[in-house]
Formats: C-alpha cells, sequence, structure tokens
C-alpha cells in the first residue's frame, strides 16, 4: 500500500504522464486551431499521442562518429528539465508542488535547458542540417532570452516577490495585462521563440534543413524531444496566464485562460509568413526596449500598478 501513493503522483500530479498528456492535447488544440485558420480539416484528436507511441517503439539509430551518450542523454536531460520546472507552477490551478524564493528564475532557467539541449543535440552531429538548425537555434535564444525574461520579472517586480505561487496570489487581485500590456505581447511571442512556433520556426525550417537540429533524430529520441516541448508549451501558457490574466485559482481557470492564449498564439502562427533568422534578432532588440521602458515606468511608480 506504501507504493500507491508514489506511483498516483507520478503518473497525474505533478509530473510525468498528466503533464506529458496535457502537453500533447494542449498541442492538438495548437494544430487543429493553425488548420482551421487555414481552411484545413487539421488531425484527428489522438495524433500527437499516436506519433509519440509510434516513435517510442521505433528502434534509435545512432549515427557514426559521435558521442552517442551525448546523443542518447540530451532527449532525457531536455524532458527531465520541461517536467521539473512543471514542478514549480500552478497547474491546472493547483498549488505547485514545491515551492520556494526565487523558483521562478529556476523555472526560466530549466525551461532554456530544454532549448540548450536542442542545440548541442544538432551540434553533437556532422549532418550540415542539423548544424544549421543548431546556430539558429542558440541565435535564436540568445534573441528572444533577455526579453522573455524581462517580461516574467515584470509582475514579479510589482508583486515584490520571485516566488511563483506568490505572484499568482497577487495577480489574483491585478490583471496585469491592462497595466503591463508590453510584457503580455512580448511574453506571448517569446514563448512562440521558445518552441519554435511560426513564424519563428527558421532553427528547424522543414523546407530549408529538413528537421534542424533533430534531422538525425528518430525513435526514441525525437520522441522524448517532442514531449519535452508539449510540457514547455504547459508550463509557458501556465505563466503567462498566472502573471497577466489574473491568476490561476481553480481549474476552470486554467483550462480558460490557457486556452484562450493558444488561440492567439495559433492566430499568430497563421497571421505572419517564417521570420529569417536576422529578422527574428533584429526584432527583439525593440521588445528588450520597449520592457527597460515599461520597468523604469514601474519603478517610478513606485513598483505600484497602475
Amino acid at each position: 500500500m506504501e507504493i500507491i501513493q508514489p506511483i498516483i503522483t507520478l503518473l497525474f500530479f505533478p509530473a510525468g504522464l498528466f503533464v506529458m498528456g496535457n502537453g500533447l492535447a494542449y498541442l492538438w488544440v495548437d494544430r487543429k486551431l493553425v488548420a482551421q485558420y487555414q481552411n484545413r480539416i487539421g488531425p484527428r484528436w489522438f495524433q500527437p499521442l499516436a506519433d509519440v507511441v509510434k516513435l517510442l517503439s521505433k528502434e534509435e539509430i545512432v549515427p557514426t562518429g559521435i558521442e552517442a551518450w551525448l546523443f542518447n542523454g540530451l532527449p532525457l536531460l531536455a524532458l527531465a528539465c520541461a517536467l521539473t520546472a512543471a514542478v514549480y507552477v500552478p497547474l491546472v490551478g493547483l498549488q505547485p508542488a514545491w515551492s520556494f524564493q526565487g523558483d521562478l528564475i529556476v523555472t526560466v532557467y530549466l525551461l532554456s535547458v530544454v532549448t540548450m539541449s536542442l542545440a548541442l543535440a544538432g551540434a553533437n552531429t556532422a549532418n550540415r542540417f542539423s548544424l544549421i538548425g543548431a546556430v539558429r537555434t542558440l541565435t535564436q535564444l540568445f534573441s528572444y532570452e533577455a526579453p522573455f525574461m524581462l517580461a516574467l520579472l515584470g509582475p514579479a517586480l510589482v508583486a515584490g516577490s520571485w516566488q511563483i505561487s506568490t505572484i499568482n496570489a497577487f495577480t489574483g487581485q491585478h490583471w496585469l495585462i491592462l497595466t503591463q500590456p508590453i510584457g503580455c505581447v512580448v511574453a506571448l511571442v517569446g514563448l512562440m521563440g521558445k518552441l519554435e512556433l511560426p513564424p519563428f520556426d527558421a532553427p528547424e525550417a522543414e523546407t530549408e534543413i529538413v528537421k534542424g537540429a533533430l534531422t538525425e533524430y528518430g525513435g526514441r529520441g525525437l520522441a522524448l524531444f517532442q514531449l519535452a516541448k508539449a510540457v514547455e508549451l504547459v508550463v509557458g501558457l501556465t505563466l503567462i496566464a498566472a502573471f497577466y490574466l489574473g491568476g490561476i485559482g481553480n481549474p476552470i481557470e486554467f483550462f480558460v485562460k490557457t486556452l484562450a492564449i493558444l488561440l492567439v498564439l495559433a492566430g499568430l502562427q497563421s497571421l505572419f509568413a517564417r521570420f529569417r533568422i536576422e529578422q527574428t534578432a533584429k526584432w527583439w532588440r525593440f521588445a528588450a526596449l520597449l520592457l527597460l521602458v515599461q520597468w523604469l515606468i514601474i519603478a517610478l511608480l513606485g513598483g505600484k500598478t497602475l
């Protein structure tokens, strides 16, 4: 009987199958919405899960002339970091499984490790498409990481805390999208950059470099990277909803607010054509400047909301 509770926790919450299943469901919603925007039918509800199951059942082929331990270990590292980040956020409107002062910084760092794992996976091979994808991934990471961090630190500044649960409790009484609209927009676009969603999909442009950094991956490695991105999507949506849309206090608020954000993200994916990598880097210069101006206004107001 003592083993039942750990198994339930592993399968359902705060990590494990529940978070990965939630991520796959949100990936399907995203693909379905984009298809509807483009006047297509889109995939069936089980397609993301079917893709992962099929990949997990395939043999993992390790290319010659690479570090095999890195090739096999990086997908595990990416998924582990994404699941660990999920521990600190109020998933489904519940209290985080673990919380401490400064867990916001740790969460953002863990999400960055997912992107770094993708880049290292591409740099670990001799395939030219993988190498180009790795360079683009790192370039895009350095472009959006600072503005994305600043966008999340804006609510932390007015809440007077670096703890996600404290910020969520504070924003339950304040819709910061009204007082910090620039930060909300930059956070949304930054999440798209993290997930390499269109129009920020230059690192894995299928029409140019096949699959980018993951060109050499198939089978279990590719499945684990896809699961890591699915979990990262849920964590990112939860952070934005908790910080800018009046907090998350129950499951209804969680699903309504995160799905509303996903609806906007799908619209942006359909609205814009793919940016070149240098265009992405230039855009984030203006985003960082605007966020610094917003920070200055917040500081002049004494860290209070408008």
